[in-house]
């Protein structure tokens, strides 16, 4: 008898929308949560495939003598040039989205989660059977974010805000659909 393979569903969200709490009431039901955003961090410094592509198209400088990822040093490359964004990610999602294949297929649930902020910017939504997509007012999520990271001006959070698609843009082409709570249980 060969294992199933459990309902993906993503849970995603702009910056401060509400996605680590809605994991953590699934979390507390018990159901695996993969975030995709720590497991990149970690695969960006343990995945030594990954990290040699990395260290091809970004320099030996972006990791430190330790082996640890020199982000500072990213960040300086990526942030400040959409070229460079679009390549760190062309390098870092396929090995996330690979990633979370295996982990996904080692599960004991009927679904799982994949939290992650950007399953609409890079297309990953459509490799899941299901989406939530969290929203909440800029208002709201201008006040979560500075009480998480108070050195954070209001200016700096609206900047990342209007990086991000909007919620209409991240909705627009999806179908939405309801299952029922027998497929999920």
């Amino acid at each position: 008898m060969s294992k199933t393979s459990p309902l993906l569903v993503g849970i995603s969200g702009g910056i401060g929308a509400g996605k680590t709490l809605i994991c953590k009431v699934f979390s507390l039901l018990n159901i695996p949560i993969y975030n995709a955003d720590d497991r990149a961090k970690w695969l960006m410094t343990n995945h030594p495939p990954l990290k040699t592509l990395i260290i091809e198209k970004f320099g030996a400088s972006a990791y430190f003598e330790d082996g640890q990822l020199n982000r500072q040093y990213l960040a300086d490359i990526v942030f400040s040039d959409p070229d460079k964004t679009a390549l760190i990610n062309s390098l870092v999602h396929p090995a996330v989205g690979e990633d979370f294949k295996s982990w996904a297929l080692g599960q004991h649930s009927k679904y799982v989660l994949k939290e992650a902020a950007l399953l609409f910017e890079t297309g990953s939504y459509k490799a899941l059977d299901y989406t939530i997509h969290v929203t909440a007012s800029e208002k709201i999520r201008i006040e979560r974010i500075k009480s998480r990271d108070p050195k954070r001006s209001t200016e700096q959070i609206k900047q990342i805000i209007k990086k991000q698609l909007t919620d209409e843009e991240k909705t627009s082409s999806l179908v939405i659909l309801f299952p029922t709570m027998n497929q999920l249980s």
